[in-house]
C-alpha cells in the first residue's frame, strides 16, 4: 500500500498515485492509530469532484492530529482510488472493512456509488458520514448507518426558481446525465417547478459520459423554456453550455448544478460562462460576509477562514470548491461523533451522529430519524465578469442576477 506523508510528495504526485492508496499522516504510530477508510473517484467521470473531496478529507485529518487527534490517538486516512465505479467502491470498502480493519469509514463521491456502499456500512453496522451524495433515495430505504451531509436535491433548484418565479418566468425545461443523482435533481424540480406554477416543457435525459446531446438540445431549443436547468457534472457542465450557444438555445435563465462552480468552468467556456447559474453547498466568500445584518457566517461556518487559508498553503494554485469543503467537513463530523461517543465502537457513534447537533467549516449539521440533512442550506451564484457573485439567498447575497441572460448573438 503506497503512503503519503505531509511534505514528502507535491500535490501532483499524490494524485498520481491513486490507484494505491493514499495515507496522511501518522504512519511511525500506525499501531496505535485511529484509522479511516475511504474510496474516491480519483480517476474516471468523476475525477475532478473526488480529488477535490480527497483535499478536504486530507486537511482535516492533518488539523485534527495537530490539536491532538481524537481520543488521544493519531489518525490515519486510507483512502483508494475507485475509478468512478461503484463496483470497485464496493470492493474497497469490503478490504477495508474486513481485511484493513479500520476504525471507521467516510464516504465515496457521488449518489450512486454512496447508494452502493451504504449496503456495505449497513452490513458491517459501521456509520458513514455521506459527504458526496444528495439523493434524498439514499435515505428512504431504512438503512441506520448512513448519515447525510449535504443540502437533498431539492435545494439544487429551488433558488434559481425562487428567482424565476419571482421574475414573472412560466416556463422550464430540464436536461440531465440518465444517473441517480441527476435524476433526483430533475425530481425535485419537477415538484418545485408545479408549486411555483412553473409549466415543465420539456424534460431530455441522456446517458452517462455521452456527447451526443445535440437532438436533446434540438428539442429543448423547440421548447423555448424561459428557464434550463441542466443535472450535471463538471464535464457535461461545460459540453451543455458550449452547445447551447452553437445551437443558439436563448433561456432568460440557465442553470447548471455541478462543475459550474469550479473556476476550471470559466477557464474551459470564457465569456460563454458569464450569466450561467450555479448551486453551491459551500462557497469560499462566506469568509468575508460580515456586514449589511448578513447571517453572521463565524458562528455558522467557524473555522471557514482557516480552512481557506490552509488550502492556499496546502495545495498552491489549486482551486478550492465547495466539493473539498465538504469532504472537510464530513469528516469533522465523523470525528467529532467519535468524540462525543468515547470510542469507535459502531453503534455508539450511530447514537452520537444522530443527536448531533453542530456547526462545522461545511455548515450545520443536524439529521431527522432516517438520517436525512434537515439544517444544511445552499447558495445560487451567478457568473458575473469572470467571477462568482452569490445572488441567492438574499440573506447572503452581496449581488443582484444579471436578469434576463441576454441571447448569444446579443453577447459581446
Amino acid at each position: 500500500m503506497k503512503r503519503w506523508r505531509p511534505g514528502a510528495r507535491t500535490l501532483g504526485a499524490l494524485l498520481a498515485i491513486a490507484a494505491g492508496a493514499v495515507l496522511w499522516p501518522g504512519a511511525a504510530a500506525a499501531q496505535k492509530s485511529l484509522r479511516i477508510g475511504a474510496s474516491l473517484s480519483l480517476t474516471g467521470t468523476y475525477a475532478e469532484l473526488g480529488q477535490a473531496m480527497q483535499r478536504g478529507n486530507l486537511l482535516c485529518v492533518k488539523h485534527a492530529n495537530e490539536k491532538g487527534g481524537v481520543l488521544g490517538r493519531p489518525i490515519e486516512i486510507l483512502i483508494e482510488d475507485d475509478e468512478s465505479k461503484t463496483p470497485n467502491a464496493v470492493s474497497i470498502y469490503e478490504k477495508l472493512i474486513v481485511h484493513e480493519k479500520v476504525d471507521a469509514i467516510v464516504s465515496p463521491y457521488s449518489s450512486p456509488i454512496t447508494d452502493a456502499v451504504a449496503d456495505v456500512s449497513e452490513k458491517h453496522r459501521l456509520p458513514m458520514v455521506a459527504s458526496g451524495a444528495a439523493s434524498p433515495s439514499i435515505w428512504k430505504k431504512g438503512r441506520k448507518y448512513v448519515f447525510m451531509l449535504l443540502t437533498p436535491t431539492p435545494g439544487y433548484v429551488e433558488g434559481v426558481l425562487d428567482i424565476a418565479d419571482r421574475r414573472g418566468l412560466k416556463t422550464v425545461a430540464f436536461i440531465h446525465e440518465d444517473t441517480l443523482f441527476p435524476k433526483s435533481v430533475v425530481q425535485a424540480g419537477h415538484e418545485v417547478a408545479k408549486r411555483r406554477g412553473l409549466s415543465i416543457v420539456g424534460t431530455e435525459a441522456y446517458p452517462r459520459g455521452s456527447k451526443e446531446i445535440a437532438a436533446n438540445l434540438a428539442r429543448i431549443r423547440a421548447a423555448d423554456p424561459d428557464v434550463l436547468i441542466a443535472a450535471t457534472y463538471f464535464d457535461d457542465a461545460v459540453a451543455v453550455t458550449r452547445q447551447m450557444k452553437e445551437h443558439s438555445i436563448n433561456p432568460r435563465m440557465f442553470l447548471a448544478t455541478i462543475g459550474s462552480d469550479f473556476p476550471k468552468f470559466y477557464e474551459a467556456l470564457g465569456r460563454s460562462a458569464e450569466f450561467v447559474y450555479g448551486s453551491a453547498q459551500w462557497e469560499a466568500d462566506f469568509v468575508t460576509l460580515r456586514a449589511g445584518g448578513l447571517i453572521p457566517i463565524a458562528r455558522q461556518y467557524p473555522g471557514a477562514r482557516e480552512f481557506v487559508e490552509s488550502h492556499k498553503k496546502e495545495f498552491p494554485g489549486v482551486d478550492l470548491s465547495y466539493q473539498t469543503a465538504q469532504g472537510y467537513g464530513g469528516c469533522q463530523v465523523l470525528l467529532e461523533a467519535i468524540r462525543r461517543a468515547g470510542s469507535t465502537d459502531g453503534s455508539r457513534v450511530r447514537d452520537a451522529l444522530s443527536k448531533l447537533d453542530t456547526n462545522t467549516t461545511f455548515g450545520p449539521f443536524r439529521v431527522d430519524d432516517t438520517g436525512a440533512q434537515i439544517a444544511h442550506k445552499m447558495v445560487v451564484f451567478q457568473w458575473q465578469d469572470g467571477k462568482k457573485v452569490i445572488v441567492w439567498p438574499d440573506e447572503l447575497a452581496p449581488g443582484k442576477p444579471r436578469f434576463p441572460t441576454p441571447a448569444w448573438s446579443q453577447r459581446p
